[in-house]
């Protein structure tokens, strides 16, 4: 017989933390102030300040509806926060503006055509706001009586409501009486009945009730018995994507389609009919167009078929803010043989606002170096952190983030409850940087597979411990 697995209550959030630590996990917004000035170090955002000015001007524009159809360039060495600087917009813009993240080569795939790709990624980022009008039954609850038939059929019931001002008694049915058990609702709860649909809610306990110990635990939520009519209008408020409208009206299986992912090619026809009805919703005052953000990292990875639909897909009414990154100098536009700056054809770049991103200073490496050990639970001693800043400068950001984790396991086995110089020296020896696995594999070429020794390897100086 197979022996039980318990996990303790601690272990289960260690496990979730871990989880939840990612690359950017510590980002929380641009770290502006009320008059977009950028502090030197907020909302886990460190330096790149004209940067950072810039995306939080880009950002109000954003929220004002000013911008669709515009395109931005953050363009930069790499590791200097050019992915950073993108989340952290996505962070302010919030859940109800839609955010679109996807690498360049992402679009590159058998199933589907790379246009088809790429418009699928713009409405995703484009989003619908639809209002409706519902009618609500909100009151609290005083009885509930229900009758069972002796045969065993149907049951039946009544159910009293009441508000301050009135009090009215409804007939339950068999799906009623079934909502009602499943929701767990007894006399004195507050409760609403969507008439329409016959959804029930429960908002919480009321307060004439606070007496009855027997009928609360620890989490119940006492609100006021409602005011006024039992039978109220209320407005909902429901934001979706133009491609979740797509996909539950193209395929077979419906809105099922957007949680198997198998949404394949959709056809023109059916976004035109879309585009239409949304249209005629925003004429009717029914909806509203959500401008949103999408965002191609690695943009140089997109070829000349792609940046041409980028060319014509910008100037749509309703196109999102394209934001776009790249860590390219002058290099090859794929697909041709031209070379242009980050690899993207002159007519593109002329549509881009540029944002531009340097490398950080000593001083900056050490406040991320910092965050970074606060976000991944890891207490570092200063002289560890000096010296992991400056394998941070010598080396690269992303090579000293790395090493964090590894050395707080290796303290972890030496009974230290303290990350020290020594744990970063031993991770160090045993995890190279780019610049010594360069010079590893030009001291030991001759015993390397198919090695080309007519290809010079351009290559730095390795930094010594």
């Amino acid at each position: 017989m197979a022996m039980p697995i318990t996990v303790s209550s601690s272990e289960t959030k260690d496990l979730l933390r871990m989880e939840r630590v990612g690359t950017h996990s510590h980002i929380r917004g641009l770290g502006l102030d009320d008059k977009y000035e950028p502090r030197a170090s907020s909302q886990g955002m460190v330096g790149q300040l004209k940067a950072r000015k810039a995306a939080g001007i880009t950002l109000a524009m954003i929220k004002a509806g000013k911008t669709p159809g515009r395109a931005i360039l953050i363009a930069g060495p790499p590791s200097t926060g050019k992915t950073a600087i993108a989340m952290a917009m996505a962070q302010e813009l919030g859940t109800d503006v839609p955010f679109t993240s996807l690498a360049a080569s992402e679009i590159f795939s058998l199933e589907m055509s790379k246009t088809e790709a790429l418009t699928q990624a713009f409405r995703r980022s484009i989003g619908v706001r639809i209002k409706e009008e519902s009618e609500l039954i909100e009151g609290e609850v005083v009885e509930i009586q229900i009758d069972r038939s002796l045969t065993g059929g149907s049951k039946t019931g009544k159910l009293t409501l009441k508000t301050t001002d009135m009090e009215t008694i409804y007939d339950l049915g068999t799906k009623m009486i079934e909502s009602l058990d499943k929701e767990k609702v007894m006399a004195g709860d507050v409760i609403t009945i969507d008439k329409a649909s016959g959804r029930i809610t429960k908002l919480g306990r009321s307060f004439t009730r606070a007496r009855d110990y027997d009928a609360m635990g620890s989490d119940t939520k006492f609100v006021q018995c409602p005011e006024g009519e039992l039978q109220k209008r209320k407005e909902v408020v429901h934001t979706v994507s133009l491609h979740e409208i797509d996909v539950i009206n193209s395929r077979t299986q419906g809105f099922l389609a957007l949680f198997s992912g198998d949404t394949g090619e959709i056809k023109q026809e059916v976004r035109d009919q879309i585009n239409s009805k949304v249209a005629e919703w925003r004429e009717e005052g029914k909806a509203d167009i959500v401008p949103g953000v999408l965002f191609i990292d690695e943009v140089h990875m997109l070829d000349i078929e792609c940046f041409s639909f980028l060319n014509r897909a910008l100037e749509d009414d309703m196109a999102p803010i394209v934001i776009m990154a790249s860590n390219r100098g002058v290099t090859n536009i794929r697909g041709t043989k031209y070379k242009a700056p980050h690899g993207i054809p002159a007519d593109l770049r002329d549509r881009l606002t540029t944002i531009s991103t340097s490398a950080y200073e000593e001083k900056d490496i050490r406040q991320i170096l910092n965050i970074r050990c606060v976000e991944e639970d890891v207490e570092m001693s200063d002289d560890a952190k000096d010296v992991l800043t400056r394998i941070g400068v010598e080396t690269s950001l992303r090579y000293s983030i790395h090493l964090i984790t590894a050395a707080n396991l290796v303290s972890r086995k030496r009974k230290a409850t303290i990350v020290d110089v020594q744990d970063i020296k031993r991770v160090y020896s045993l995890f190279l940087d780019e610049k010594r696995s360069v010079q590893y594999m030009k001291d030991y070429e001759d015993q390397y597979m198919y090695n080309d020794q007519s290809e010079k390897v351009v290559e730095g100086t390795p930094m010594e411990m």
